[in-house]
């Protein structure tokens, strides 16, 4: 039964690497980890899990951080940063094509509020964006990592 719960909790975690609804790193390493426990870490040790875990912190503040780095680098006011975070909660309703155009709409309706020019706007929208799509390019690699660092320590 916990071979089951693992292997659920990895699934969810993979899914939830490209889709942003779902914690998609902690599902994963919660299932990693739940897999090696369930062996005693005989097969996967606790250093490769404390690596895989390392990992894992890495990956959720990647995502934490990319498009509110990206979008300040572009100059981007309060507004706009405010509206980046409300765009993508409401672009999940669409997927991730859904959160990359909310993140951009957001930012580029926050940067108006701010009453900057419709360049700025445009500037600091396109830079939200690219640090959403950046963020989680990176996620789903590091995700795959920590993923392929267990299967080969528990198969070789």
């Amino acid at each position: 039964m916990l071979w089951l719960l693992a292997l659920l909790l990895v699934i969810a975690g993979v899914i939830g690497l490209v889709f942003p609804a779902l914690p998609g790193i902690p599902l994963l390493y919660g299932g990693l980890l739940l897999a090696a426990w369930i062996d005693d870490f005989s097969l996967v040790g606790g250093w490769t899990i404390a690596v895989i875990g390392v990992i894992a912190v890495i990956a959720w503040l990647v995502d934490l951080v990319a498009s509110v780095v990206t979008t300040q680098r572009a100059g981007a006011s309060k507004q706009a940063l405010y509206g980046t975070m409300i765009g993508g909660v409401v672009g999940i309703v669409g997927g991730v094509p859904g959160i990359i155009l909310g993140t951009v709409v957001g930012a580029m309706l926050g940067e108006l509020m701010a009453r900057r020019g419709a360049g700025q706007a445009t500037r600091v929208g396109i830079a939200a964006g690219l640090g959403f799509v950046l963020a989680l390019a990176a996620k789903v690699l590091l995700g795959l990592l920590m993923l392929g660092m267990f299967v080969y320590a528990y198969f070789v």
